[in-house]
């Protein structure tokens, strides 16, 4: 259905899709598709169904509306592309990993969170074989 067919010309709504009350138009017009859209932008994050994971070249990333975890397999050059930066891991240092984000070098010790090319970067985990990675966009606190 078009605007023009719940709008006159002038602006007003049409006399035909009033409801009862004279109320605003009914879900056969404008308010439905305004229920429709805020469906398709709440129901997402309410029922947690945005998201996707990409594993390949020793990463695995998993990614949702706040942001993506991603675990890089340690002893291999590894590097995810997340928000629209890529992030690759550089070394390990005890409790701390280096990574470079965007092209920047960052270093973040383990259940921490740093600022570096607009992400939040927090390390979640450092193990022999994995390192994990949250990448948020801002600086959320990577919780």
């Amino acid at each position: 259905m078009s605007h023009q067919a719940c709008f006159s010309r002038s602006g007003g709504v049409r006399p035909e899709n009033l409801d009862e009350t004279g109320g605003w138009p009914t879900l056969r017009g404008v308010r439905s598709r305004r229920l429709l859209i805020v469906f398709l932008l709440v129901a997402p994050g309410l029922f947690g169904a945005v998201g996707c994971t990409v594993t390949g070249g020793g990463t695995t990333s998993r990614c949702q509306v706040d942001g993506c975890v991603i675990t890089f397999d340690r002893g291999v050059s590894a590097k995810a592309s997340v928000l629209g930066v890529d992030a690759k891991l550089v070394s390990v240092e005890g409790d701390t990993v280096v990574l470079s984000v965007a092209g920047q070098e960052v270093s973040v010790p383990v259940g921490q969170t740093r600022s570096t090319s607009g992400v939040g970067v927090t390390v979640q985990q450092v193990t022999e074989d994995k390192v994990v990675v949250r990448v948020s966009s801002g600086t959320s606190n990577g919780s």
